[in-house]
Order: structure tokens, then sequence, then C-alpha cells
């Protein structure tokens, strides 16, 4: 399977949310109307894409019909996608520019945050990185076991403390291990414990002090994970973590078993956060790098590039 054909079948579900309503909404108007937008805003947020966001792109719509003078409901389509690769704007990969540079990543329990950790260790890996990961969500014995059987299976050092470790601490044990090594990339797992923010951004302040006060100029990605089965719940948890840090970028999870695959729209529209990585399977190469372009020819069934 190409790498076009393995996104298009991730966002299968999410495809038939969204294009399966539109489709239905612009094959039963014979006009362009009010109330076919009407219809195809309530079809967007019934799609997951949220209030506020369907509301802008109708409204960005209205403005291309008006510019282009479309008449046809048919064509339609093609204008929504073109405002939605509009809306998600540049693709941003990971910034890793320094040696070493650093990934912390964040995210509530069962989002699949370690499951992240190990796949982008793998890709890095690959890429011919020395990568070293830093167990330090020391809140749950399970994370640090589940991290070392995904730093195994990659094929990368981690370093480990006991359960109830400062986290910070072990973040500075491994900046120490990752420049005895020359290593390329620290990768730092933390707790996300929003039910508690407080002592959730006194952790990641004091993580971040060590890792200004060791690497002062290294590139440091902040990533948070999300499941994106969870819907608007996964947008509120972002809003909340933006709250509490500065994040880089997104992870999504988990969309290859979901139709809610449009929260990545509202993500990046309404919390300026760019999604970094989809997952879209249950293998090492199935958390891809975004591409909104792909993203919009898999969900308006657009031809392979």
């Amino acid at each position: 399977m190409g790498f076009f054909s393995k996104i298009k079948e991730g966002f299968k579900k999410t495809r038939n949310s969204i294009a399966d309503g539109i489709n239905s909404i612009v094959n039963s108007f014979t006009k362009i109307d009010e109330e076919l937008f009407e219809e195809l805003e309530e079809t967007l947020v019934m799609s997951d894409i949220g209030v506020t966001t369907s509301g802008e792109i109708c409204d960005a719509l209205r403005k291309k019909i008006k510019e282009t003078g479309v008449t046809d409901p048919n064509e339609v389509k093609s204008l929504l996608k073109e405002i939605i690769v509009e809306m998600l704007g540049e693709d941003e990969g990971l910034k890793l520019e320094t040696k070493p540079s650093v990934i912390l990543v964040i995210g509530v329990n069962g989002v699949g945050k370690t499951t992240s950790i190990g796949k982008i260790s793998a890709q890095l890996k690959a890429q011919g990185k020395n990568v070293v990961l830093g167990a330090a969500d020391t809140f749950r014995a399970a994370a640090i076991d589940q991290l070392g059987i995904w730093a195994e299976r990659a094929g990368v050092t981690m370093v480990k403390s006991v359960e109830g470790t400062d986290p910070a601490s072990v973040v500075f044990d491994t900046i120490a291990s990752a420049k005895a090594r020359g290593a390329d990339v620290i990768i730092c797992d933390t707790a996300g414990r929003l039910h508690n923010k407080k002592n959730l951004m006194d952790e990641l302040a004091k993580i971040n002090r060590v890792i200004s006060r060791e690497l002062p100029d290294a590139s440091v990605e902040t990533l948070l994970v999300l499941d994106a089965a969870t819907g608007q719940n996964a947008v509120n948890q972002a809003r909340e973590f933006k709250n509490v840090t500065n994040i880089t970028g997104i992870v999504l999870t988990k969309l290859d078993g979901t139709a809610k695959g449009g929260i990545i729209i509202p993500i990046r529209n309404e919390l300026d956060i760019p999604v970094k990585y989809v997952g879209i399977g249950e293998g090492i190469d199935d958390l891809q790098p975004f591409n909104a372009a792909e993203f919009a020819d898999a969900i308006f069934d657009g031809e392979e590039r």
C-alpha cells in the first residue's frame, strides 16, 4: 500500500463523516442559498469541526462564492477543500536543529503517548540519529516499564529512575547521558495530570528550567499527544495544556479508528497549534508527519499526488 493510499485508508471514517455529509447536501440542492449554508454548517459541526471553526469555514465559503461567481452547488466541495487547506496553513515538521535537540512529550494517560514516543524514536533511529529516552513520567511505574519496552524495540538508550523520583532530576540525568554519548535527540516522557494543573505546571516549569540551564541553545519541541477518538474533548485538552505550557506541536493518535479526525481543523484554527504527526495504524510506520494537502485529498477523495 502506497503512502497516499495508507493516509486515505487511515482517514476513511473521517471522510465518511465529513465528505458524505457534504455530498448529501450539495446533491439535494439545485442552487446555492442560505438554507444550503445552514445545513452545511450543521454537518461540519456534527463532524467534530466545532461551532466556531465551522462558522468561519462557511463565512470563508460565502466570500469565495461571491468572488468566483460560482452558482452550482456541486462546486462547493472543491471550494471547501481549498478553504480547509488554507486554514491548516503551512506544514511544520519537527525542528531539531541542534545536537542534541530535545523533544518533551506531554498528554494524559491512555492517549498513546508512550507508543508515539517509541514510534518517533524508531523513525529517528532509522534516519541515523542517536536517540536517548528519558522516563520522566515517574508518577506511574507502568509508564517507566512501558517506555522501556519501546526503547528496546526501537533500539535506543533509556534513562530511568524509580517511581516517585523528581521528574526534573530524570531529565537532568538524561541530558548528562545524552551529552556523554554524543546523542542527536533527547526524548522525554512526562506526566500529564490535568486534574491537578498547578502540579503539572510546576513540574513542566522545573523540567524546562533544567533544559534551559543544561542545554541553553538547544532546539526544544513540546509535543502534546491527543486521542482523536475523544473528539471535542481532545480540543479542550489542547486548550488546557496550552494554558499550562508552550506547545510546539500536536501528535494526533488513533485516527484510523474514529470519524472524529475533523478536530485537526479547530486545533490549528482556534488554538494556532500545528499538528505535526498523525497516527493512522498500529505499525511503527503508521505514525506519519502531517500534511495538510494530503489530509484534504484523503477527506475529499482527491487523486493521488
